[in-house]
Protein backbone atom coordinates (compact mmCIF):
# COMPACT_ATOMS: atom_id res chain seq x y z
CA UNK A 1 0.00 0.00 0.00
CA UNK A 2 1.47 3.42 -0.91
CA UNK A 3 2.37 5.88 1.53
CA UNK A 4 -0.41 9.04 1.67
CA UNK A 5 1.25 12.08 0.10
CA UNK A 6 0.98 15.88 1.50
CA UNK A 7 0.94 18.69 -0.04
CA UNK A 8 -0.14 22.50 1.02
CA UNK A 9 -2.26 23.88 -0.36
CA UNK A 10 -3.74 28.19 0.29
CA UNK A 11 -6.81 28.69 0.91
CA UNK A 12 -7.43 31.94 -0.37
CA UNK A 13 -6.44 31.71 -4.04
CA UNK A 14 -5.56 27.63 -4.41
CA UNK A 15 -2.21 26.97 -4.78
CA UNK A 16 -0.66 24.19 -4.33
CA UNK A 17 3.19 23.46 -2.97
CA UNK A 18 4.99 20.25 -2.16
CA UNK A 19 6.38 22.63 1.16
CA UNK A 20 5.00 24.97 3.48
CA UNK A 21 5.06 28.72 3.54
CA UNK A 22 4.20 31.80 5.83
CA UNK A 23 3.43 33.69 2.68
CA UNK A 24 1.59 32.17 -0.21
CA UNK A 25 4.01 32.61 -3.36
CA UNK A 26 1.09 33.05 -5.62
CA UNK A 27 -1.18 35.38 -3.97
CA UNK A 28 1.10 36.86 -1.11
CA UNK A 29 -1.36 36.16 1.66
CA UNK A 30 -0.37 35.59 4.91
CA UNK A 31 -0.35 32.14 6.99
CA UNK A 32 -2.85 30.34 4.50
CA UNK A 33 -1.25 27.47 3.38
CA UNK A 34 -3.32 24.42 4.66
CA UNK A 35 -1.56 20.69 5.07
CA UNK A 36 -3.93 18.43 2.74
CA UNK A 37 -3.47 14.27 2.73
CA UNK A 38 -3.70 13.26 -1.11
CA UNK A 39 -4.48 9.49 -0.58
CA UNK A 40 -3.07 7.31 -3.54
CA UNK A 41 -5.52 4.95 -5.41
CA UNK A 42 -4.42 1.72 -6.75
CA UNK A 43 -4.87 1.01 -10.31
CA UNK A 44 -6.19 -2.64 -9.57
CA UNK A 45 -9.02 -0.44 -6.95
CA UNK A 46 -9.95 1.76 -10.16
CA UNK A 47 -13.52 2.21 -9.57
CA UNK A 48 -15.67 3.02 -12.52
CA UNK A 49 -16.50 6.48 -13.34
CA UNK A 50 -20.55 7.97 -11.57
CA UNK A 51 -21.47 9.90 -14.37
CA UNK A 52 -20.22 10.72 -18.26
CA UNK A 53 -17.42 12.79 -18.69
CA UNK A 54 -18.65 16.46 -19.78
CA UNK A 55 -22.03 17.32 -21.41
CA UNK A 56 -22.38 15.84 -24.13
CA UNK A 57 -23.12 18.84 -25.72
CA UNK A 58 -22.57 19.33 -29.34
CA UNK A 59 -21.06 22.71 -31.19
CA UNK A 60 -23.82 25.11 -32.38
CA UNK A 61 -23.70 28.75 -33.86
CA UNK A 62 -24.70 31.54 -31.72
CA UNK A 63 -27.52 32.21 -34.16
CA UNK A 64 -28.61 28.50 -33.59
CA UNK A 65 -28.91 28.49 -29.78
CA UNK A 66 -32.77 29.37 -28.59
CA UNK A 67 -32.81 32.56 -26.67
CA UNK A 68 -35.34 33.48 -24.51
CA UNK A 69 -35.56 36.01 -21.50
CA UNK A 70 -34.49 34.77 -17.75
CA UNK A 71 -37.71 34.82 -15.68
CA UNK A 72 -37.46 35.33 -12.13
CA UNK A 73 -38.83 33.66 -9.40
CA UNK A 74 -40.24 36.16 -6.49
CA UNK A 75 -39.49 35.30 -3.44
CA UNK A 76 -41.85 37.70 -1.59
CA UNK A 77 -39.13 39.39 0.43
CA UNK A 78 -38.94 42.76 -1.41
CA UNK A 79 -35.64 43.67 -0.26
CA UNK A 80 -33.99 40.58 -1.12
CA UNK A 81 -35.68 40.43 -4.46
CA UNK A 82 -34.58 43.84 -5.15
CA UNK A 83 -31.00 42.55 -4.72
CA UNK A 84 -31.29 39.20 -6.59
CA UNK A 85 -32.88 42.02 -9.75
CA UNK A 86 -36.26 40.38 -9.50
CA UNK A 87 -35.98 37.21 -7.88
CA UNK A 88 -34.62 33.44 -7.99
CA UNK A 89 -34.08 32.26 -11.32
CA UNK A 90 -34.31 28.44 -11.55
CA UNK A 91 -30.45 26.61 -12.12
CA UNK A 92 -29.12 29.41 -10.58
CA UNK A 93 -26.25 28.77 -7.57
CA UNK A 94 -26.33 31.66 -5.22
CA UNK A 95 -23.43 32.08 -2.35
CA UNK A 96 -24.38 34.48 0.63
CA UNK A 97 -21.84 35.45 3.01
CA UNK A 98 -21.44 37.54 6.27
CA UNK A 99 -20.48 37.52 10.00
CA UNK A 100 -21.76 35.08 12.81
CA UNK A 101 -25.02 36.31 13.93
CA UNK A 102 -25.52 38.65 11.42
CA UNK A 103 -29.02 36.76 10.48
CA UNK A 104 -28.29 34.59 7.07
CA UNK A 105 -29.83 31.47 8.22
CA UNK A 106 -32.89 33.19 9.63
CA UNK A 107 -33.32 35.32 6.17
CA UNK A 108 -33.14 31.89 4.14
CA UNK A 109 -35.24 30.11 6.51
CA UNK A 110 -37.99 32.58 5.82
CA UNK A 111 -37.71 32.66 2.05
CA UNK A 112 -37.74 28.87 2.27
CA UNK A 113 -41.21 29.61 4.01
CA UNK A 114 -42.39 32.11 1.80
CA UNK A 115 -41.24 29.90 -1.29
CA UNK A 116 -43.40 26.95 0.21
CA UNK A 117 -46.46 28.91 0.45
CA UNK A 118 -46.34 29.33 -3.28
CA UNK A 119 -46.36 25.71 -3.81
CA UNK A 120 -42.80 24.60 -4.38
CA UNK A 121 -40.87 22.13 -3.32
CA UNK A 122 -38.41 23.45 -0.42
CA UNK A 123 -34.89 21.69 1.23
CA UNK A 124 -33.00 23.16 3.79
CA UNK A 125 -29.90 21.13 4.48
CA UNK A 126 -27.98 21.80 7.29
CA UNK A 127 -24.40 20.90 8.41
CA UNK A 128 -24.08 23.17 11.47
CA UNK A 129 -27.32 22.84 13.11
CA UNK A 130 -29.48 19.27 13.99
CA UNK A 131 -32.70 19.00 12.66
CA UNK A 132 -34.93 20.25 16.31
CA UNK A 133 -32.73 23.53 16.03
CA UNK A 134 -34.11 24.68 12.72
CA UNK A 135 -37.62 23.58 14.12
CA UNK A 136 -37.07 26.03 17.42
CA UNK A 137 -35.98 28.31 14.90
CA UNK A 138 -38.93 28.08 12.56
CA UNK A 139 -41.18 28.42 15.66
CA UNK A 140 -39.62 31.78 16.91
CA UNK A 141 -39.91 32.81 12.88
CA UNK A 142 -43.77 31.37 12.73
CA UNK A 143 -43.20 29.36 9.86
CA UNK A 144 -43.45 25.70 11.42
CA UNK A 145 -46.36 24.82 9.54
CA UNK A 146 -45.30 25.58 6.05
CA UNK A 147 -44.04 22.46 3.61
CA UNK A 148 -40.06 22.57 3.98
CA UNK A 149 -37.87 19.67 4.13
CA UNK A 150 -35.36 19.49 6.51
CA UNK A 151 -32.25 17.54 6.55
CA UNK A 152 -29.62 17.47 8.79
CA UNK A 153 -26.29 15.78 6.99
CA UNK A 154 -23.22 16.89 5.67
CA UNK A 155 -22.08 13.78 3.48
CA UNK A 156 -22.18 15.25 0.07
CA UNK A 157 -23.55 11.96 -1.93
CA UNK A 158 -25.79 11.30 1.13
CA UNK A 159 -27.53 14.72 0.57
CA UNK A 160 -27.24 14.19 -3.90
CA UNK A 161 -28.97 10.84 -3.58
CA UNK A 162 -31.68 12.67 -0.96
CA UNK A 163 -32.08 15.69 -3.58
CA UNK A 164 -32.58 13.18 -6.35
CA UNK A 165 -35.34 11.52 -4.21
CA UNK A 166 -37.37 15.07 -3.35
CA UNK A 167 -36.75 16.80 -6.26
CA UNK A 168 -36.73 20.21 -4.74
CA UNK A 169 -37.16 23.18 -6.97
CA UNK A 170 -35.05 25.48 -4.40
CA UNK A 171 -32.75 23.92 -1.76
CA UNK A 172 -30.36 26.11 1.33
CA UNK A 173 -27.50 24.58 2.07
CA UNK A 174 -26.09 25.74 5.55
CA UNK A 175 -23.13 26.18 5.18
CA UNK A 176 -20.45 24.77 2.69
CA UNK A 177 -17.71 25.32 4.66
CA UNK A 178 -19.24 21.76 6.69
CA UNK A 179 -19.98 19.72 3.76
CA UNK A 180 -17.71 16.93 2.51
CA UNK A 181 -17.18 14.31 -0.08
CA UNK A 182 -16.80 10.64 1.76
CA UNK A 183 -14.28 9.71 -0.72
CA UNK A 184 -11.92 12.61 -0.29
CA UNK A 185 -9.08 12.18 2.60
CA UNK A 186 -9.11 16.25 3.78
CA UNK A 187 -11.25 17.33 6.52
CA UNK A 188 -14.00 19.42 5.88
CA UNK A 189 -13.63 23.01 4.87
CA UNK A 190 -10.25 22.61 3.22
CA UNK A 191 -9.96 23.86 -0.27
CA UNK A 192 -10.69 20.66 -1.77
CA UNK A 193 -13.65 19.93 0.19
CA UNK A 194 -14.87 23.30 -0.60
CA UNK A 195 -14.08 23.38 -4.02
CA UNK A 196 -15.87 19.81 -4.76
CA UNK A 197 -18.63 20.14 -2.96
CA UNK A 198 -19.65 22.97 -4.94
CA UNK A 199 -18.88 21.73 -7.76
CA UNK A 200 -21.27 18.90 -7.18
CA UNK A 201 -23.58 21.49 -6.00
CA UNK A 202 -23.37 23.36 -9.54
CA UNK A 203 -23.47 20.21 -11.68
CA UNK A 204 -26.80 19.60 -9.78
CA UNK A 205 -28.71 23.22 -10.11
CA UNK A 206 -27.37 23.46 -13.63
CA UNK A 207 -28.92 19.49 -14.64
CA UNK A 208 -32.14 19.46 -12.97
CA UNK A 209 -33.09 23.40 -12.98
CA UNK A 210 -32.73 23.81 -8.96
CA UNK A 211 -31.84 26.87 -7.55
CA UNK A 212 -29.19 26.31 -5.13
CA UNK A 213 -28.74 28.84 -2.32
CA UNK A 214 -24.95 28.11 -0.46
CA UNK A 215 -24.21 30.17 3.58
CA UNK A 216 -20.47 30.27 3.48
CA UNK A 217 -18.52 31.44 6.52
CA UNK A 218 -16.36 34.73 6.29
CA UNK A 219 -12.88 35.42 7.43
CA UNK A 220 -11.91 37.72 10.04
CA UNK A 221 -10.82 40.14 6.95
CA UNK A 222 -14.63 39.93 6.27
CA UNK A 223 -13.99 38.07 2.79
CA UNK A 224 -15.85 34.42 2.12
CA UNK A 225 -13.95 31.48 3.59
CA UNK A 226 -12.60 28.53 1.28
CA UNK A 227 -10.79 28.97 -2.13
CA UNK A 228 -11.47 32.56 -4.02
CA UNK A 229 -12.65 30.04 -7.07
CA UNK A 230 -16.26 29.18 -5.28
CA UNK A 231 -17.22 32.46 -5.42
CA UNK A 232 -16.07 32.14 -9.65
CA UNK A 233 -18.29 28.99 -9.47
CA UNK A 234 -21.61 30.65 -8.15
CA UNK A 235 -23.44 33.19 -10.34
CA UNK A 236 -25.18 35.32 -7.44
CA UNK A 237 -22.29 36.07 -4.71
CA UNK A 238 -24.46 38.01 -1.90
CA UNK A 239 -22.92 39.85 1.55
CA UNK A 240 -24.72 40.83 4.54
CA UNK A 241 -23.13 44.23 6.18
CA UNK A 242 -23.76 44.89 9.91
CA UNK A 243 -23.19 42.78 13.21
CA UNK A 244 -25.47 41.76 15.87
CA UNK A 245 -24.95 44.57 18.28
CA UNK A 246 -26.73 46.84 15.33
CA UNK A 247 -30.61 46.70 14.25
CA UNK A 248 -30.23 46.75 10.97
CA UNK A 249 -28.10 44.78 8.45
CA UNK A 250 -27.51 45.76 4.94
CA UNK A 251 -27.57 43.16 2.18
CA UNK A 252 -25.26 43.90 -1.12
CA UNK A 253 -24.66 41.81 -4.53
CA UNK A 254 -21.14 41.67 -5.46
CA UNK A 255 -21.90 39.39 -8.42
CA UNK A 256 -25.07 38.86 -10.07
CA UNK A 257 -25.20 37.12 -13.51
CA UNK A 258 -28.99 38.11 -14.08
CA UNK A 259 -28.86 41.50 -12.25
CA UNK A 260 -27.16 44.70 -11.47
CA UNK A 261 -25.05 44.68 -8.73
CA UNK A 262 -25.50 47.88 -7.47
CA UNK A 263 -28.50 47.32 -5.61
CA UNK A 264 -28.27 46.96 -1.86
CA UNK A 265 -31.16 45.29 0.41
CA UNK A 266 -31.79 46.80 4.04
CA UNK A 267 -33.54 45.03 7.10
CA UNK A 268 -34.37 45.20 10.87
CA UNK A 269 -33.08 42.24 13.21
CA UNK A 270 -36.08 41.57 15.18
CA UNK A 271 -37.08 39.05 17.76
CA UNK A 272 -39.90 38.00 14.55
CA UNK A 273 -37.00 37.59 12.28
CA UNK A 274 -35.47 40.13 9.49
CA UNK A 275 -37.84 42.22 8.38
CA UNK A 276 -37.51 44.45 5.23
CA UNK A 277 -36.90 48.42 5.79
CA UNK A 278 -38.88 49.29 2.72
CA UNK A 279 -38.71 53.15 3.33
CA UNK A 280 -34.60 53.19 3.88
CA UNK A 281 -34.79 56.66 3.65
CA UNK A 282 -36.84 57.93 6.46
CA UNK A 283 -35.49 55.38 8.88
CA UNK A 284 -31.95 56.48 7.88
CA UNK A 285 -32.31 60.22 8.91
CA UNK A 286 -35.40 59.38 11.79
CA UNK A 287 -32.64 60.08 14.61
CA UNK A 288 -31.17 63.34 13.30
CA UNK A 289 -30.09 65.88 15.53
CA UNK A 290 -31.66 69.13 14.86
CA UNK A 291 -29.53 72.13 15.54
CA UNK A 292 -26.29 70.96 15.76
CA UNK A 293 -23.82 71.45 13.39
CA UNK A 294 -21.24 69.61 11.31
CA UNK A 295 -24.68 66.96 10.42
CA UNK A 296 -25.72 67.38 6.87
CA UNK A 297 -28.13 65.28 4.90
CA UNK A 298 -27.01 63.60 1.93
CA UNK A 299 -29.11 61.93 -0.90
CA UNK A 300 -26.86 58.72 -2.25
CA UNK A 301 -27.64 56.25 -4.86
CA UNK A 302 -27.66 52.42 -4.72
CA UNK A 303 -28.08 50.88 -7.93
CA UNK A 304 -31.39 52.59 -8.59
CA UNK A 305 -32.11 53.34 -5.16
CA UNK A 306 -31.79 56.98 -3.75
CA UNK A 307 -31.85 57.16 0.11
CA UNK A 308 -30.90 59.60 2.30
CA UNK A 309 -28.31 59.35 5.09
CA UNK A 310 -27.09 61.60 8.04
CA UNK A 311 -23.74 62.30 7.44
CA UNK A 312 -21.90 63.87 10.61
CA UNK A 313 -18.57 65.78 10.83
CA UNK A 314 -16.73 66.80 13.95
CA UNK A 315 -13.38 69.26 13.87
CA UNK A 316 -11.76 70.26 16.95
CA UNK A 317 -9.01 71.59 17.94
CA UNK A 318 -6.17 69.28 18.09
CA UNK A 319 -3.27 68.52 20.61
CA UNK A 320 -1.21 66.02 18.80
CA UNK A 321 1.53 66.87 16.42
CA UNK A 322 -0.08 65.30 13.76
CA UNK A 323 -4.19 66.12 14.02
CA UNK A 324 -5.61 62.73 14.29
CA UNK A 325 -8.30 61.88 10.64
CA UNK A 326 -11.21 59.54 11.78
CA UNK A 327 -13.45 58.05 9.33
CA UNK A 328 -16.19 55.62 9.35
CA UNK A 329 -18.49 54.53 6.53
CA UNK A 330 -16.39 56.51 3.89
CA UNK A 331 -12.85 56.31 2.35
CA UNK A 332 -10.17 57.78 4.48
CA UNK A 333 -7.81 58.36 1.21
CA UNK A 334 -10.77 60.43 -0.36
CA UNK A 335 -11.96 62.19 2.90
CA UNK A 336 -7.76 63.39 3.66
CA UNK A 337 -7.99 64.89 -0.22
CA UNK A 338 -11.18 66.59 0.16
CA UNK A 339 -9.85 67.91 3.32
CA UNK A 340 -6.46 69.09 1.82
CA UNK A 341 -9.08 70.68 -0.95
CA UNK A 342 -10.59 73.41 1.92
CA UNK A 343 -7.72 74.52 3.13
CA UNK A 344 -6.39 74.96 -0.57
CA UNK A 345 -9.35 76.43 -2.09
CA UNK A 346 -11.89 77.59 0.66
CA UNK A 347 -9.74 79.04 2.86
CA UNK A 348 -10.04 76.85 5.88
CA UNK A 349 -7.87 75.90 8.47
CA UNK A 350 -7.68 72.44 9.14
CA UNK A 351 -4.29 71.53 9.96
CA UNK A 352 -4.56 72.09 13.88
CA UNK A 353 -7.89 70.38 13.65
CA UNK A 354 -9.07 67.08 14.93
CA UNK A 355 -11.49 66.10 12.15
CA UNK A 356 -13.98 62.65 12.66
CA UNK A 357 -16.59 61.96 9.78
CA UNK A 358 -19.24 59.34 10.60
CA UNK A 359 -22.22 58.05 8.19
CA UNK A 360 -25.03 57.25 10.34
CA UNK A 361 -27.01 54.08 10.26
CA UNK A 362 -23.67 51.98 9.35
CA UNK A 363 -23.39 52.88 5.75
CA UNK A 364 -20.51 52.12 3.90
CA UNK A 365 -20.42 55.42 0.97
CA UNK A 366 -18.17 55.19 -1.97
CA UNK A 367 -19.68 57.40 -4.75
CA UNK A 368 -18.19 60.87 -5.54
CA UNK A 369 -21.29 62.67 -4.90
CA UNK A 370 -20.76 62.69 -1.21
CA UNK A 371 -17.72 65.05 -1.68
CA UNK A 372 -20.04 68.43 -1.33
CA UNK A 373 -21.64 67.36 1.63
CA UNK A 374 -18.88 65.50 3.44
CA UNK A 375 -16.73 69.12 2.73
CA UNK A 376 -20.20 71.18 3.93
CA UNK A 377 -20.32 68.95 7.13
CA UNK A 378 -16.76 69.43 7.71
CA UNK A 379 -17.16 73.27 7.60
CA UNK A 380 -20.42 73.50 9.43
CA UNK A 381 -18.32 71.68 12.58
CA UNK A 382 -15.52 74.14 12.41
CA UNK A 383 -17.53 77.01 12.21
CA UNK A 384 -20.10 75.63 14.69
CA UNK A 385 -22.79 77.22 12.83
CA UNK A 386 -25.44 74.28 12.38
CA UNK A 387 -27.59 73.97 8.44
CA UNK A 388 -30.87 74.45 8.08
CA UNK A 389 -32.90 71.47 8.87
CA UNK A 390 -34.52 70.97 5.16
CA UNK A 391 -31.34 71.67 3.46
CA UNK A 392 -30.09 68.50 1.09
CA UNK A 393 -26.18 68.68 -0.10
CA UNK A 394 -25.00 66.82 -3.17
CA UNK A 395 -22.00 66.78 -5.59
CA UNK A 396 -18.38 65.65 -6.19
CA UNK A 397 -15.32 68.56 -5.81
CA UNK A 398 -12.70 68.43 -8.12
CA UNK A 399 -8.77 69.25 -6.79
CA UNK A 400 -9.36 73.15 -8.16
CA UNK A 401 -12.44 72.95 -5.85
CA UNK A 402 -14.31 72.79 -8.95
CA UNK A 403 -17.85 71.58 -8.48
CA UNK A 404 -18.57 68.31 -10.79
CA UNK A 405 -22.19 66.74 -11.93
CA UNK A 406 -23.60 63.97 -10.90
CA UNK A 407 -26.01 61.10 -12.69
CA UNK A 408 -29.41 60.34 -11.48
CA UNK A 409 -30.12 64.12 -10.32
CA UNK A 410 -33.89 63.55 -10.96
CA UNK A 411 -34.37 60.54 -8.82
CA UNK A 412 -32.27 62.32 -5.95
CA UNK A 413 -34.35 65.50 -6.16
CA UNK A 414 -37.82 63.42 -6.32
CA UNK A 415 -36.38 61.61 -3.11
CA UNK A 416 -35.62 65.02 -1.17
CA UNK A 417 -38.72 66.58 -1.99
CA UNK A 418 -40.75 63.39 -0.94
CA UNK A 419 -39.09 63.75 2.48
CA UNK A 420 -39.64 67.37 2.59
CA UNK A 421 -36.57 68.87 1.82
CA UNK A 422 -37.22 72.24 0.36
CA UNK A 423 -33.33 73.44 -0.26
CA UNK A 424 -31.14 71.13 -2.43
CA UNK A 425 -27.63 72.22 -3.24
CA UNK A 426 -25.51 70.68 -5.79
CA UNK A 427 -23.25 71.71 -8.77
CA UNK A 428 -24.31 74.42 -11.46
CA UNK A 429 -24.21 71.54 -14.53
CA UNK A 430 -26.56 68.92 -12.55
CA UNK A 431 -29.68 70.90 -12.50
CA UNK A 432 -28.75 72.50 -16.37
CA UNK A 433 -32.27 71.11 -17.44
CA UNK A 434 -33.68 70.10 -14.54
CA UNK A 435 -37.02 72.04 -13.86
CA UNK A 436 -37.69 72.15 -9.96
CA UNK A 437 -40.97 71.99 -7.93
CA UNK A 438 -42.29 75.62 -7.33
CA UNK A 439 -41.65 75.40 -3.35
CA UNK A 440 -38.01 73.76 -3.85
CA UNK A 441 -35.23 76.25 -4.22
CA UNK A 442 -32.13 75.13 -6.23
CA UNK A 443 -28.51 76.61 -5.13
CA UNK A 444 -26.50 75.44 -8.04
CA UNK A 445 -23.02 75.95 -7.36
CA UNK A 446 -19.61 76.08 -9.74
CA UNK A 447 -17.26 75.67 -6.62
CA UNK A 448 -16.55 74.37 -3.39
CA UNK A 449 -15.70 78.19 -1.73
CA UNK A 450 -18.97 79.47 -3.07
CA UNK A 451 -21.21 76.98 -1.55
CA UNK A 452 -19.09 77.72 1.98
CA UNK A 453 -19.99 81.62 1.31
CA UNK A 454 -23.74 80.55 0.37
CA UNK A 455 -23.99 78.96 3.70
CA UNK A 456 -22.12 81.26 5.66
CA UNK A 457 -19.57 79.04 6.87
CA UNK A 458 -16.53 80.75 6.88
CA UNK A 459 -14.67 81.18 10.25
CA UNK A 460 -14.01 84.34 11.62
Amino acid sequence: MPKPKKSFVCSACGYESVRWYGKCPSCDAWNTMEETVIQPTLAAEAKPAKQRGGTGAGVQKIYEIEARAQSHEPTGIGELDRVLGGGIVDGSLMLVGGEPGVGKSTLLLQTCARLARRGKRVMYVTGEESARQIRLRADRLGVDKDEISVLAENAMDAIEEKLNEVQPDFVVIDSIQTMYRPDMASAPGSVSQVRESAALMMRYAKTNGCAVMLVGHVTKDGAIAGPRVLEHMVDVVLYFEGDYQHEYRLLRAVKNRFGSVNELGMFSMTGEGMIPVENASETLISHRAIGASGSVVFCCMEGSRPMLVDLQALATQSFYAVPRRTVNGADQGRVALLLAVLEKRAGLRLYNQDVYINVAGGLSLSEPAIDLPLCVAVASSLSDVPLATDLAVMGEIGLTGEGRAIPQMERRLSECVRLGFKQIMCPYDSVKKIQAPPDVTLMPVRTLAQAISLLGLRRS
